[in-house]
């Protein structure tokens, strides 16, 4: 086996160690995990418009009870 054979069955080696550790061997990987993270992220920012509609009507129904007393 010449040189560059042995260097491309190296980093061949080291490739489908970094791989494995990015999908996951039977385990969650790092690709997964982020996964999860961004689904959970995403969910979060879903909650925050949801609140953030219910304050707007809210606050629109304050200001048009205060409008109705002033009259």
């Amino acid at each position: 086996m010449t040189e560059f054979e042995a260097q491309v069955l190296a980093d061949l080696g080291v490739l489908k160690s970094q791989m494995q550790a990015l999908l996951g061997i039977g385990q969650p990987g790092r690709l997964s995990r982020l996964e999860e993270r961004m689904e959970q992220h995403e969910h979060s920012i879903e909650r925050v418009k949801g609140l953030a509609g219910a304050m707007g009507v809210g606050l629109t129904l304050v200001h048009v009870a205060i409008d109705y007393f002033r009259r």
